[in-house]
């Protein structure tokens, strides 16, 4: 009998239709059924000896919330027959009852019931505590995952062990993940915690990869590429992992009419087995990264999101070295100032922050100079492997594209039909702040915040700690502008100052955007004395 190993994910939802994820233990017809009468059905295709479905459900009426079940060949999957959550639903939303979006980043797979959990309660097992035991209470309209869903390279003691029982750890890349197979165990061990699959079967979800979804610190230079490219398992990681980014996340991202009009997609459902159309794909993926866009762009009413991708499109080479390739930086620009009066919210994605502690910034800029042989060949060597060691590559390590963006988000918030607040949506730092940006010489007509909030469930280091606080000083500000004049680094084209945080722990930020106004709430998830997990407001501001 067919039966689900994995889901149902919500993925795309709009006013009439919605689209939800499975993984299945054979071939089957998937079913996805409302109560309301609306529903949705399609056969599962093959990658790699599993099978999936994505399942377009149509029919949804505007402003209505609709239970559902999963059927597979008639036979109900979805719900279980003794779930203890509520039953899972679809809602449908409408322009005027605004939007809340809920957004972290980083999330080490939480340890099974009864376990010790060594780095505190998960802010996702939270959040769906608190819906599920208030099921007509507030809940987000959105969850944005900014990166780090899954850990390729820093596994489980239980997925460790499993690992070892199909080959030698002693051989590369260890126990870290190397095919398809162990990619496919990282999302059963994430995704089937059962309160996760249950917030994640109820709320929407959008998501983008970053560098541990791959591997640390993925395509952080050049040099690295090429080092990685020198072993023998390099290639069928990176090709695993977009493979299975593709089918587990990207598909979910996209609306009906891009997945109608995908070609890929088209292919791997017309064909028994898909594996080779999509391997192909990832091949051609990793050798003209130009070729392939997994940024995309989702409208909630007057709240748009532009998701971009800020590991896989980079381009590398130090004298030409950008974030964004520029088939990728045209495509942003196009998606912010199309039809910009069409919307009052501006959410920019981007699984690394665009503003950084000044101390951070400063010695990315100037290794970034280092690197580019501002000071020669013997400072380039060693910028390098300063680079590597440190983690020098977020948006301040890619000046030009940096400053693109500033000058981007400054056009879009200035003049007739500037949106109210444009928001820059990240993670990846394990802790949270936010930071607002001023320009020279010009004021946008819209606020502009740089809202970082990291991990989901992850830890710090107390030395990490102390050092992201000290990055904020004046003491820092003032040392960064020294080690920035010895690499002869451009002034930005923006300025900015922190105006909350540094919040440390497992948590959520929440964006709630109604009109023209946007309030952030900032949640922590707590241990209370009865032994109880809680979401603890630890801050809450408006935006406007």
């Amino acid at each position: 009998m067919a039966g689900l190993r994995l889901g149902p994910l919500l993925r795309y939802t709009d006013g009439s239709c919605a689209t939800v994820w499975v993984e299945t233990n054979r071939p089957c017809t998937a079913e996805v059924r409302c109560a309301d009468g609306a529903r949705g059905t399609t056969r599962t295709f093959q990658i790699a000896g599993h099978h999936y479905a994505l399942v377009t459900v149509s029919g949804l009426t505007p402003g209505t919330s609709t239970e559902y079940e999963v059927l597979l060949d008639g036979t109900r999957a979805w719900p279980p027959p003794d779930s203890p959550f509520p039953p899972s639903v679809i809602t449908s939303p409408t322009e005027e009852a605004g939007l809340r979006v809920a957004f972290g980043s980083c999330r080490w797979a939480a340890p099974p019931a009864g376990g010790k959990d060594s780095v505190g309660p998960d802010a996702l097992d939270t959040l769906s505590a608190r819906i599920a035991g208030a099921p007509r209470g507030e809940r987000p309209d959105v969850l944005l995952l900014l990166g780090d869903q899954v850990y390729a390279d820093e596994v489980s003691d239980a997925t460790r062990q499993w690992i070892a029982g199909r080959r030698d750890l002693n051989e590369a890349p260890g126990d870290q993940v190397a095919d398809y197979e162990e990619y496919t165990r990282l999302y059963y061990e994430s995704w089937l915690d059962p309160e996760v699959r249950w917030l994640l079967s109820t709320v929407p979800s959008c998501m983008i990869f970053d560098d541990h979804d791959v591997i640390d610190d993925w395509n952080t230079s050049a040099a690295w590429l090429a080092d990685m490219r020198a072993t023998d398992w390099w290639r069928e990681r990176l090709m695993s992992g977009l493979m299975s980014y593709w089918v587990y996340q990207q598909l979910g991202n996209l609306s009906p009419d891009e997945l109608a009009a995908d070609p890929l997609y088209a292919a791997v459902r017309e064909t028994p087995d898909g594996t080779d159309a999509l391997r192909d794909f990832a091949a051609r993926a990793d050798a003209e990264p130009a070729s392939v866009r997994w940024s995309y762009r989702r409208d909630f009413g007057r709240t748009r999101l532009v998701m971009v991708d800020s590991r896989a499109g980079r381009v590398l080479e130090e004298d030409r070295r950008t974030m964004l390739d520029p088939g990728e930086a045209a495509w942003l620009r196009e998606q912010v100032l199309d039809g910009r009066d069409s919307y009052d919210h501006l959410l920019i994605g981007t699984s690394l922050p665009w503003l950084l502690p000044h101390l951070v910034h400063d010695v990315e800029n100037w290794n970034a100079a280092m690197c580019g042989g501002e000071r020669g060949a013997r400072w380039a060597r060693r910028g390098e492997r300063i680079r590597r060691g440190a983690d020098l590559e977020h948006w301040s390590a890619f000046p030009s594209s940096f400053d693109a963006l500033a000058d981007l988000i400054a056009e879009a918030g200035t003049g007739p039909g500037a949106p109210a607040t444009i928001s820059v949506l990240s993670g990846d730092v394990h802790h949270a702040y936010v930071a607002e940006p001023s320009w020279e010489g010009r004021t946008p007509d819209a606020r502009v915040t740089q809202l970082t909030c990291s991990p989901v469930h992850n830890s710090v280091p107390p030395s990490i700690r102390l050092g992201f606080r000290f990055g904020w000083s004046a003491l820092a500000r003032a040392l960064g502008r020294r080690i920035a004049r010895h690499g002869r680094c451009a002034p930005a084209a923006v300025s900015w100052r922190k105006t909350g945080g540094p919040w440390f722990g497992n948590q959520l930020m929440t964006l709630t955007l109604r009109g023209r106004s946007a309030r952030l709430r900032l949640e922590q998830a707590r241990t209370d004395r009865g032994g109880g997990i809680t979401l603890r407001t630890a801050m809450e501001r408006d935006l406007t």
